[in-house]
């Protein structure tokens, strides 16, 4: 049933319901597309961006980290209230597989197709976004970072991270509650940059992004796979929580109730 609907009206049976969480069925996968890419853009350009400043104003750490992870805060809690109704504001390969996965399984979910169009668009505007924030900065354009993240506990935050970001959106949508996701989501993140070991990338395309700024968000080139590696870890972990926590009650006889 549409929101313009009459209540009592029939739904013809031939007329495919958008399941909730599903991306809307209705916009152009150009458009989708789009919006991945200038929303992952956006994204790192705010946490790239907001890393450079930060540095530029104090030499605390702690304050840097602050200043850092509030921008993203609200940065990622505006782009997901924007984009979300076109694309989905996924602005994450591991979010994408997530949801072919779930589609797959008779869930909602992207295709195959629009998550080959999405992942690369999403790759695209890490990138861009990382580019376009030293540009804004004064900092050379393309300079691969040199701040190694490889040690093995920073490893285990981003399974950590990732494992948390998707349990959190899955679970969201399997009790119709996506409509907090803006909040929930972008508050979730604000949270794990300060309780993981890595500050919660929880995101191959934005780990890419960030391996294209020597400054306070990057990631050395080698520390990449690595990263990328636990995220997808992660994202498993955090799918396998969903579907037992949860998992829908059955009868008696073993049947999901009616």
């Amino acid at each position: 049933m549409t929101a313009t609907q009459p209540v009592g009206t029939p739904v013809p049976a031939d007329v495919p319901q958008p399941a909730p969480g599903a991306t809307p069925p209705r916009t152009p996968l150009i458009a989708r597309a789009a919006a991945e890419l200038v929303g992952t853009a956006a994204l790192v350009a705010v946490v790239v961006g907001s890393g450079i400043q930060a540095t530029k104003l104090t030499q605390d750490v702690a304050l840097q980290l602050l200043a850092n992870s509030t921008a993203t805060v609200f940065g990622l809690g505006v782009l997901i209230a924007l984009l979300g109704p076109v694309s989905g504001a996924h602005f994450n390969p591991a979010v994408t597989l997530a949801e072919w996965w779930n589609g797959r399984r008779g869930g909602a979910g992207v295709t195959a197709r629009e998550a080959a169009v999405y992942v690369p668009s999403q790759i695209a505007g890490a990138i861009a976004g990382a580019i376009l924030a030293d540009a804004m900065f004064g900092e050379p354009l393309v300079k691969w970072s040199t701040h190694d993240r490889s040690a093995g506990n920073l490893l285990l935050g981003e399974v950590v991270a990732t494992a948390g970001l998707i349990l959190l959106i899955f679970g969201l949508a399997k009790t119709d509650r996506l409509r907090f996701a803006p909040v929930a989501v972008a508050s979730y993140i604000g949270a794990a940059y300060w309780f993981t070991s890595s500050t919660s990338f929880a995101n191959p395309a934005v780990t890419i992004g960030r391996a294209f700024t020597d400054t306070f968000a990057g990631i050395a080139p080698a520390s990449v796979p690595g990263f990328i590696a636990m995220q997808l870890i992660g994202a498993v972990v955090g799918l396998a929580m969903v579907a037992v926590i949860f998992m829908r009650a059955r009868t008696d006889h073993g049947a999901p109730p009616a």
